[in-house]
């Protein structure tokens, strides 16, 4: 079965955010990378405790343009 990618795109937008999340981490996961690279338990263990507070609703995020414009705020 052949699904048009533009409509599995325009379905997945209808998600709430922790779905379309765990769907874009689950493809990102699937491309190959060129070079090997490691991350260290440290890092994988803030990685998953920074998911997890997402998922649980203990911590939001702030769109991209939020956050320039508190930059250039704060450093103009």
């Amino acid at each position: 079965m052949k699904s048009d990618p533009r409509q599995i795109i325009d379905d997945a937008m209808q998600l709430d955010s922790a779905s379309r999340a765990l769907i874009a981490e689950t493809l990102l996961e699937t491309l190959d990378f060129e070079e090997e690279f490691t991350i260290s338990q440290e890092w994988m263990d803030e990685i998953h405790r920074r998911c997890d507070a997402m998922d649980n609703g203990t911590t939001g995020l702030v769109d991209n343009d939020t956050v320039i414009q508190q930059l250039r705020g704060k450093y103009t």
